[in-house]
């Protein structure tokens, strides 16, 4: 009688303290946020990344009730700023803006200060946006009919730049190399400035180079816009009127630069939620969607789960490229 009367006591026990822990639990995320927020930028103030944090921040900041402050920690590919959001507590107080180099840096890191599949909780896709094929405004090549005919007849003798290695202008010239059978010898930079002076000079050939970092050269007139990588056309009146690559001679073609946001790993689902719902009003607000145009930015919010499936999917397409391209981790 005694082991049974005890066993009913540790149940009722048991019962008593999951009960408790259920509605602490429940307050705590009812309250939710009680204090503001930090969201890190793995880049340096004043590029396309801590432009959408700063202007989605600012509507998060009306819709929550509490202050979104922005975390610049640049470097490591953006591996310093994501490792510090994967030691960050699992609380819906931190979050990370992450972009591609998200995708692609377990293929091109040799080692990585945490683990990409257990570190981090997906939150939400903010939007996509295309690369832009640019050339000289003093090019030959007027069309990227042009370009591509040229690239097919001279194998190792044109070149494209990139603001560096596993970047996205990169990896989106490996994968024209892949598809279309060219050859194009690439020419990394440290940077976007120097690697679109050298395409402007006419040093380098072309650069499948971020629609916000042309946007004004074309508008200039000093560099030629030849098409877009997206498979689709963009919507964004600088751009509408280009072709895509696919269109183009070069079917299946697709790449381009994407943001969205990953919370710590355990953060509750109830608070992911939230999250969720806060950037995805703040992402369709007349305010976002002005600051963003230049860049080409299609909005493609959704679920935390559509967001953790499209980052996977990126992964194990970026490898295979990255492997078909020879490039070696660092």
């Amino acid at each position: 009688m005694y082991l049974v009367l005890g066993f009913k006591r540790s149940l009722v026990t048991s019962f008593i303290a999951g009960l408790a822990t259920f509605f602490c639990v429940g307050s705590a995320v009812a309250q939710y946020p009680d204090r503001p927020i930090k969201v890190i930028v793995p880049f340096a103030p004043g590029g396309g990344t801590d432009l959408v944090a700063r202007t989605l921040g600012v509507s998060m900041a009306e819709d929550l009730r509490q202050s979104i402050v922005i975390d610049n920690k640049p470097g490591g590919s953006t591996i310093i700023g994501t490792d510090a959001l994967a030691k960050s507590p699992a609380d819906g107080y931190s979050l990370v803006v992450a972009t591609l180099a998200h995708a692609v840096n377990p293929s091109l890191k040799a080692k990585l200060p945490y683990s990409q599949d257990k570190d981090f909780a997906p939150v939400i896709l903010v939007g996509v946006s295309p690369n832009v094929v640019v050339v000289s405004a003093d090019s030959p090549y007027k069309t990227f009919q042009d370009f591509l005919v040229a690239a097919k007849a001279n194998p190792g003798k044109l070149s494209y730049a990139s603001q560096g290695g596993g970047t996205s202008a990169h990896l989106a010239g490996e994968l024209f190399n892949s598809i279309a059978g060219t050859k194009l010898t690439h020419v990394p930079y440290k940077g976007a400035g120097p690697a679109l002076t050298d395409v402007i000079g006419g040093q380098v050939d072309v650069m499948f180079a971020t629609a916000s970092a042309v946007g004004s050269l074309v508008e200039a007139g000093k560099l030629r816009a030849l098409a877009v990588t997206t498979p689709t056309r963009s919507p964004t009146p600088l751009l509408a009127k280009l072709p895509t690559v696919a269109e183009s001679g070069v079917p299946g073609y697709s790449a381009g630069s994407w943001y969205g946001y990953f919370a710590p790993a355990g953060t509750p689902p109830d608070v992911i939620n939230k999250l969720n719902a806060s950037i995805k009003k703040a992402a369709q607000s007349t305010a976002f969607k002005s600051r963003v145009e230049s860049e080409g930015l299609v909005i493609k919010t959704g679920t935390p789960e559509e967001f953790g499936k499209f980052v996977k999917a990126e992964e194990l397409r970026w490898r295979a490229v990255i492997k078909a391209a020879n490039i070696a981790p660092d």
